[in-house]
């Protein structure tokens, strides 16, 4: 017989094969009812979980002792450490599920504290469950060794990590603050004392001591002292916003209190220690010189809620008057800081429902200092915080006249700027920017702004347009490539005057170059229409400054004229670009002569080079170059030359090449000669395609250089020329082969089409429906063809390809068809049948030289039928290629 154990001897069995996990995750699955087959248990719900929790404990006890048993008395300390990872997390996990931190921080604790390893891994265990809140308050002896076992393993930012999220009053105070103090735990410190003590003044008293005598003493502030000032204006923003530092809310009782307490420290007349020396409201004054844009950050967001409470407006004006006796009756400060201060003002100033006061006279002086001309000192930081004042509405707080007046003298461009642009004197802004060194890049963008976009009169836009013409000297001057993207935009028509305004050859030649040849610009150019005299004259500048460019820029611009340039380029020897325009003009021989003189000056400066081997390289180079103009040129002119013209550039250019080949004798000239051989056979493999193989042998055999001497001399030149006679002709024969296949694949596949016949599957016209009887006479015919695809090639239908049938009246015209077979009924018994080629496509127009009618069919009638392509008419049909008799059964 079988029975079922109980929960408890379940649980038990386990526990005897120590599987202590198991039997704690069991355990609690009967404390929540989501075990299966439990039995044993009996009792209310609570009563269930009160036994099982019962059993649950002493569970855990004995994995305590169980855990201490079993540890590694040798061996490394990682796995001693190791060991109880994996058992405390357990232990920890399940007396919280319990709720019984009695027994996790009383016996457990105890148990485990005994084994040093276990306390450490127990301690670190418990930081998860502070910072989740599942645990929010440590015996005192727990959190007395917690706070030792973390400071003895330098992990002080998780003691203050856990701090800020446990119950302070359950915790001696005393020993925490020092804790934090020595470890420089602010947030923590700052916690504890709100917190513990509702104390919020405290902690900005002690954190004013650590960066107000480096900050009066004007010394740099050290990291740790950063952090401290960043931090202390961060609670000095929760504070007055009500809320707790560093997470929460301030109690809602103790809210206006904490307000007026933070208030009435920040406006104490001096501190509470009073040293030597101390400016008065010594804490504003720190902060001001801490970081005065964040300070006067914080005091923003705090007057935003200052809207209806009378208390907080007085504070208001109290702050704001004691901020500018602070810094505007003492130097020591910035400009960008006194800047700050003011803008700061006039955003306030500028509210609808403001209730601050200034005077008037403290913004005449900030604008005084702020525009002094006799001080060169942060002269772009002075201008930016002036800028910035005027954008927050500043400029009503300033006599606009006087303002433009004091930034005119102090050079504050930017400021006039914005002065000019308030009045719309646009004109007036470009002198602004060519006035100021920092922006001139930047004046390119405002004028093409001006002359392009929507929303600015005529009158204005004529008297930029006038302006920036009377000065385009010095905007091609300052960036050629930008000023001739905005003449080519809005100056087309200008061109010729404004070329004649530019002074300085170089700067007329830059700005051409941009302005005729540059293809990135970042607008899209319109097409400029010039006089031919500008191309001209930028060939001319060309020539001087950059003559390597002038070919490629004749041969992308056809703007000139060709008489004009050639005279151009021949008073500046300019070989190459002279040798191009005679081309172009039609005038060949002109253009091969310019060319071979230059070939033949580079030849016999190589005959008479006796300086080195580097010098002979550098003049092959050149020679080498001038032979690959000629070649193209020669290339290019036999297509449209006869044969004696082309035999006589050839074999001037073959001659050219020979002829210095006399004079390179001996070792010394070994190398040059070879390589002249070598740009020889070149000239010959390029003209074998224009001259007869046998003469060039002919004239080859000729020249004295291999006329005389042995065959084994011009054995190379010889064979490579056969070589290439070799390989073009087995070239030719192979396309002509391949041509010839393919055109026969074709007629093959055209001839099996046409050689299938068709079933007419109706026997009725689809378009007049009239029936077809064999009765009908000789001249009645029927259509019956089968689509193909209108865009297909001849012979491209399917099996499956619809068929139809049509009346002789009703030919198809608007489709393209494969062929047709038209029957013609002569008796009851016999039909004649005829092969017809059909391809109306629209795109081949009307038919021409429509074959005639032929008896019989063949395979070259069929393949004369289909390949004539045509689009026949109703007077058409009787007129198609072939015709054979069938018999009808």
């Amino acid at each position: 017989m079988m029975t079922l154990r109980n929960w408890r001897e379940r649980v038990d069995y386990l526990l005897q094969q120590e599987k202590f996990m198991e039997a704690l995750s069991l355990a609690w699955s009967f404390h929540e009812g989501t075990a299966k087959a439990v039995v044993g248990l009996f009792g209310d719900s609570s009563k269930k979980k009160s036994v099982v929790a019962d059993k649950m404990v002493e569970i855990l006890l004995q994995y305590a002792e169980h855990s201490l048993k079993r540890c590694p008395e040798q061996g490394k300390i990682q796995v001693m450490e190791q060991h109880f990872q994996d058992m405390v997390p357990v232990m920890v996990e399940y007396c919280l599920l319990l709720q019984r931190r009695d027994l996790l921080f009383g016996q457990i604790y105890g148990r485990l504290a005994e084994n040093s390893v276990a306390r450490g891994i127990f301690l670190e265990t418990l930081e998860p469950y502070i910072l989740s809140e599942r645990i929010g308050c440590l015996t005192a002896p727990v959190m007395r060794d917690l706070l030792s076992h973390f400071q003895e393993n330098g992990m002080m930012e998780s003691v203050e990590n856990c701090l800020v999220h446990m119950d302070i009053t359950s915790l001696d105070i005393q020993q925490v603050v020092q804790t934090c103090w020595e470890n420089q735990l602010y947030d923590a410190m700052i916690y504890v004392f709100n917190s513990g003590m509702n104390d919020y003044i405290s902690p900005m008293e002690k954190l004013f001591q650590m960066i107000g005598p480096p900050l009066h003493e004007g010394k740099a502030l050290t990291d740790e002292q950063v952090t401290m000032g960043n931090k202390l204006l961060v609670y000095i923003s929760c504070c007055l916003a009500g809320r707790a530092y560093p997470l929460g809310d301030i109690p809602e009782d103790l809210l206006p209190l904490v307000k007026n307490q933070v208030f009435e420290f920040l406006i104490r007349l001096h501190s509470a220690e009073v040293p030597e020396e101390e400016e008065v409201y010594p804490y504003i004054h720190t902060l001001l010189h801490f970081d005065t844009r964040e300070f006067l950050n914080v005091l923003a967001l705090t007057f935003e809620d200052f809207k209806n409470d009378k208390q907080a407006l007085e504070y208001q004006q109290r702050i704001v008057d004691i901020l500018l006796k602070v810094m505007v009756e003492n130097s020591d400060f910035t400009p960008s800081q006194v800047g700050c201060l003011f803008t700061f003002l006039a955003r306030q100033l500028a509210k609808p429902d403001n209730t601050l006061f200034v005077n008037r006279k403290l913004f005449d002086q900030v604008l005084e200092f702020l525009c002094s001309p006799d001080d060169d000192s942060r002269h772009t930081e002075r201008q930016q915080v002036l800028l910035e004042l005027l954008h927050v509405g500043g400029v009503v707080q300033f006599d606009e006249q006087r303002l433009l007046s004091l930034a005119e003298k102090a050079e504050f461009y930017q400021i006039c700027e914005f002065m000019y642009e308030k009045k719309h004197l646009y004109d007036k802004i470009i002198f602004c920017y060519l006035k100021d060194p920092m922006r001139k890049e930047e004046i390119f963008n405002y004028i093409h702004n001006i002359l392009s976009i929507p929303g600015y009169s005529t009158e204005e836009r004529g008297s930029v347009w006038n302006v920036v013409l009377a000065h385009i000297q010095e905007l091609v001057a300052i960036d050629p490539f930008k000023a001739a993207d905005l003449v080519s935009l809005h100056f087309a028509e200008e061109v010729t005057a404004i070329v004649g305004r530019l002074e300085g050859d170089y700067l007329v030649f830059q700005f051409l170059m941009y302005l005729l040849e540059s293809s990135d610009r970042p607008h899209s150019q319109p097409f400029l229409q010039l006089s031919p005299e500008i191309y001209e004259h930028h060939i001319k500048l060309l020539c001087r400054f950059s003559p390597q460019k002038v070919t490629s820029f004749l041969k992308t611009s056809e703007d000139y004229r060709l008489e004009e340039a050639i005279q151009i380029s021949r008073e500046h020897n300019l070989h190459e670009a002279t040798a191009y325009l005679l081309e172009r003009k039609g005038d060949i021989q002109g253009a091969f002569q310019v060319l071979l003189q230059t070939l033949e000056h580079k030849l016999a400066a190589l005959s008479q080079d006796k300086e080195g081997s580097l010098q002979e390289d550098c003049l092959l180079q050149l020679v080498e170059q001038s032979l690959e103009d000629l070649t193209s040129l020669c290339d290019r002119s036999s297509r449209i030359l006869d044969q004696q013209q082309r035999e006589a550039l050839w074999f001037l250019l073959l001659e050219a090449m020979m002829s210095p080949q006399k004079c390179l004798r001996g070792p010394s000239s070994h190398h040059a000669s070879v390589a002249l051989k070598e740009l020889t056979m070149k000239v010959v493999y390029s003209m074998a395609s224009f001259i007869a193989m046998p003469s060039i042998i002919q004239r080859i055999l000729q020249d004295p250089v291999y006329g005389k001497g042995r065959l084994a001399e011009i054995q190379g030149l010889i064979l490579g020329m056969l070589e290439t006679f070799n390989y073009e002709r087995t070239l030719l024969e192979t396309t002509t082969s391949l041509l010839n296949q393919d055109l026969h694949w074709s007629l093959s596949q055209l001839r099996t089409a046409v050689s299938r016949g068709l079933h007419p599957r109706e026997d009725h016209c689809n378009i007049c429906l009239q029936q077809y009887r064999r009765q009908h006479g000789e001249k009645d015919e029927v259509i019956v063809f089968r689509w193909a695809r209108p865009t297909g090639p001849l012979g491209s239908y399917s099996e499956k390809s619809p068929q139809v049938l049509l009346c002789v009246q009703h030919p198809p015209v608007t489709q393209s068809f494969m062929f047709a077979a038209v029957v013609t009924c002569t008796t009851a018994s016999v039909c004649r049948v005829r092969l017809v080629p059909w391809h109306s496509n629209s795109s081949h127009g009307a038919a021409t030289n429509v074959p005639p009618v032929r008896e019989g069919v063949g395979a070259a009638v069929a393949q004369r039928a289909i390949r004539s392509t045509y689009k026949p008419t109703a007077r058409h049909w009787q007129r198609l290629v072939s015709s054979f008799p069938c018999t009808c059964s």
